[in-house]
């Protein structure tokens, strides 16, 4: 049976149409869900919208329509954006769906049996941009004295009678958790949130009577739910929590909740002590990736520079936005992109390079074998570049995208495309076509063998353009995934297909700025 491995992004808060953030989380989990299902593995990956809290229904009430009716419009926005970018989601979730509340009330009410929540009356700071609470010596001070959140975002001082969820019970629990090899990813955020329990945990406001966009406390319909309890039970609503069944005993606990920095604190502290608190077992790892900015600035509609991920992807292409987002920054850090930095890349690595590659070794088989592959010997030079084409492909780039490392594991196999461009040079197929036909048809085909090895290992990052080249080369759709890297006899399996290969197209267009950003 093939090993289960259950990944989710943060649902995302759908209170303003999609940005370059949104489509970053995503398409790199995207990027790791291809990546296991190319190894073989049983891959369910959800992703959604967040669609309850104050913010919610304070936009809506700024737009004079339903807190509702603004959920539905937004998260279309959200959904038609991953469609456009290949996400390969299992289930787009929302949190207004009817299971993910009952899946909510649920746990509530295993939290409540367990003894972990009592009414009592809140008196503190909120962020409602954060939609997060906050204690008096986590506030710093901003312009004018203003008191902010660690975030930079606004408090306001609440006071309400709400629920409250027993969190100080959880401290040493949390603490064993936290230093558990693993868990929290990278060692930056494992830092951040162990000094944060070590100071000491107070127990978590969990309900909220000043508005009423949310899901329904059990048998106090006065209250709903403090957001993040709601939002963070959607990892579990999508497995069918709490009937059970086969994908809950499949893919509990999660593999890897893969998330925003910002939101860390909810994930390894908040979450996990919930799930205690019920019964239910942790997720295996939580990885908070970094910043994406704009020019080395955050994107805001104050400085006007927020970018539509769609429009990046209608002018440079889907693939091209995946490959530049997953090679260009180191994930976990925080990193900055431009049009200029993903056109120069994509130019040089897809473009000149791989597709380069590509383009000129099946035209020349086109042209000088007629589309025929048959068998060869290969020499020592041959054999040298297919063994770091190997290395590159079977070994270093799956062993990176494994730690998440997808610039370091991209990095190599575009290596190895430039090694392959420069057996391509030294070996000069277009002047053996004169002296040594038989040792040029040996050249094309090595690179045959390359190019089959380098697409199938990039798939996971730019899966329709990697599908092209595979289909160029004649590889059948059950024989790309990454068990194929290591099948030796494929080679005589696509030779008894006899199917020649075609004039190629070029599958990589090369990019050009607007004249505006250009000049």
């Amino acid at each position: 049976m093939p090993e289960p491995y259950y990944i989710t992004t943060a649902i995302h808060y759908p209170n303003g149409r999609p940005h370059i953030g949104h489509a970053y989380e995503t398409i790199a989990a995207d990027v790791m869900a291809r990546f296991q299902r190319l190894r073989g593995r049983d891959v369910r990956f959800q992703t959604g919208t967040d669609e309850h809290g104050l913010k919610m229904a304070q936009k809506a009430r700024e737009l004079g329509i339903s807190p509702r009716a603004l959920a539905d419009e937004m998260s279309s926005h959200f959904r038609d954006l991953f469609d456009r970018l290949d996400i390969s989601y299992d289930r787009f979730i929302r949190t207004t769906d009817a299971d993910h509340h009952r899946a909510s009330q649920a746990l509530w009410q295993a939290m409540e049996a367990r003894g972990d929540i009592y009414l009592d009356r809140y008196e503190g700071w909120y962020s409602v941009r954060d939609e997060a609470f906050y204690d008096e010596k986590e506030l710093i001070e901003g312009e004018g004295g203003q008191r902010l959140s660690p975030q930079g975002t606004p408090v306001e001082w609440t006071e309400e009678d709400t629920w409250f969820f027993r969190l100080s019970a959880y401290q040493d629990r949390l603490l064993a958790l936290l230093e558990t090899p693993g868990f929290v990813e990278p060692a930056s955020r494992r830092n951040e949130m162990l000094a944060f329990v070590n100071c000491g945990l107070t127990d978590l406001s969990i309900s909220r009577t000043s508005f009423d966009w949310g899901v329904k406390v059990p048998g106090h319909d006065e209250h709903v739910m403090y957001v993040w309890v709601d939002a963070l039970t959607n990892y579990i609503t999508g497995l069918g929590y709490p009937d059970g069944g086969t994908m809950w005993e499949t893919f509990w606990p999660a593999d890897l909740h893969l998330i925003g920095k910002d939101i860390v604190r909810f994930h390894t502290v908040y979450w996990p002590a919930f799930l205690m608190s019920a019964g239910l077992p942790v997720p295996k790892k939580v990885f908070g990736h970094g910043f994406l900015l704009n020019r080395g600035q955050k994107e805001s509609k104050s400085l006007g520079n927020v970018t539509d991920p769609a429009d990046l992807a209608d002018r440079f292409g889907v693939d091209a936005l995946r490959y530049f987002l997953m090679a260009e920054v180191t994930f976990g850090q925080d990193g900055s992109y431009s049009a200029e930095a993903l056109v120069n890349r994509v130019n040089s690595e897809l473009v000149n390079s791989f597709g380069n590659l590509a383009q000129r070794s099946l035209s020349m088989i086109f042209k000088n074998m007629e589309g025929r592959l048959e068998p060869f010997v290969t020499t020592a030079a041959d054999d040298a570049l297919l063994e770091t084409v190997r290395v590159a492909c079977a070994q270093t780039l799956p062993e990176a995208f494994e730690k998440l490392s997808f610039s370091t594991g991209i990095e190599s196999w575009i290596k190895a495309v430039h090694t392959c461009n420069q057996y391509v040079d030294e070996q000069a197929p277009w002047t053996l076509r004169k002296t040594d036909e038989t040792r040029m048809k040996a050249v094309l085909q090595t690179l045959v063998l390359a190019l089959r090895d380098l697409a199938i290992a990039i798939q996971p990052v730019i899966p329709a353009k990697a599908a092209a080249v595979l289909d160029q080369l004649g590889i059948p759709a059950t024989a790309r995934d990454y068990a194929a890297l290591s099948d030796r006899n494929w080679y005589d399996a696509r030779l008894a297909l006899s199917i020649p290969i075609a004039k190629p197209d070029p599958v990589f267009p090369r990019l050009a700025l607007p004249e505006a950003e250009a000049a």
